[in-house]
């Protein structure tokens, strides 16, 4: 198959791919996505082949406004208006129970679904033409970094979708926050660019899940995308070091061995001689490094590092969704520093 690649202005060319039953990789603020007709059991079907995603894993429908949430949503609460006039358009995606028009596919057999609406100009042009909520996880092959730019994307999905529109670099370059709504209090299933400090001032009390800080057991079931599985990793095992840049930047110039990679603030990238260093950003930049995690993770994959060291943001704002990621990348493989 040839994958035909888009521009920003192909809005209806695109918007054909999706209503046909194609598989389309679209620009989000967030990452780039893997998209399909929500509607369209066969065509959902494909995402989880093109990427080899877990079955149980479910998806989340794109929309382009709130007042479409009626169309495939069920008892909806004040509060998802509340989250939806605060941040939408934007990254955050709300868990709410579904209507029997949403495919079990999408939603991994579960009564509930995720909806978000994107803040990315093209994507909401493209679903809005297309005429139907667009099913899109994040357009890398299962388990790697996500994309945050066309290429990249190419470089897992080329000849196994129809089409990728190029919407430039992602803005947030994190996935959306995933937000718990059918519970009381609402739980914070997985941090992104809206921060969990932003939800509690619409929401008030937010729970924060326990799969946001370790790994989910074999028998527990995820709710939302990027729960329980092994995500956003490179080839070589990473190993996250937390706790204050200087002090994390020292154990790892330490422990650090020969031909070992590194991902690590601006202030110490000239800190390892000799080894292959990607940046995060400035160690007081959060939204700077929720930008460059996935590309400083994918770089490495052209190398051929046998590890990687990390340094790691506090949890503060979007320092847990960088956090979060770095802990999957990792496997939960973390070393916390004491402050003494």
């Amino acid at each position: 198959m040839e994958t035909i690649r888009l521009g920003a202005a192909d809005t209806e060319r695109a918007a054909a791919i999706l209503r046909e039953g194609g598989l389309l990789g679209i620009p989000t603020e967030t990452v780039y996505g893997l998209g399909a007709n929500g509607l369209d059991g066969t065509a959902v079907e494909r995402i989880f082949a093109a990427k080899g995603r877990p079955q149980d894993n479910p998806l989340i429908l794109h929309i382009p406004s709130a007042d479409w949430l009626e169309r495939y949503c069920a008892d909806i609460p004040p509060a998802a208006y509340r989250l939806a006039e605060a941040f939408w358009p934007g990254p955050m995606t709300m868990i709410l129970r579904r209507k029997p028009i949403v495919p079990d596919v999408v939603t991994a057999g579960l009564d509930t679904v995720g909806m978000r609406c994107p803040s990315h100009p093209v994507c909401r042009a493209i679903i809005q033409a297309a005429g139907v909520p667009v099913a899109a996880p994040s357009g890398n092959a299962s388990g790697r970094p996500s994309p945050t730019n066309m290429e990249d994307m190419l470089e897992d999905m080329d000849g196994k979708i129809e089409g990728i529109v190029d919407g430039g670099p992602c803005s947030v370059g994190v996935e959306s926050t995933i937000i718990d709504l059918t519970c009381v209090p609402p739980r914070l299933l997985r941090p992104g660019g809206v921060t969990l400090e932003d939800l509690r001032s619409v929401l008030g009390e937010v729970e924060v899940d326990p799969a946001v800080t370790r790994l989910m057991g074999p028998g527990e079931h995820p709710k939302a995308p990027g729960m329980k599985y092994r995500h956003y990793a490179p080839k070589a095992p990473v190993t996250v070091v937390k706790g204050d840049p200087a002090r994390t930047a020292a154990y790892i110039r330490r422990h650090i061995q020969a031909g070992e990679g590194v991902v690590c603030f601006d202030e110490f990238a000239g800190d390892y001689p000799g080894h292959t260093v990607e940046r995060l950003g400035p160690a007081a930049d959060k939204a700077a490094q929720a930008r460059n995690v996935f590309d400083a993770l994918r770089a490495f994959d052209s190398t051929d590092v046998p590890a990687i060291w990390s340094q790691c943001p506090d949890e503060g704002g979007i320092g847990l969704a960088v956090s979060n990621r770095l802990n999957k990348a990792a496997g939960f493989h973390i070393i916390t520093l004491d402050e003494a």
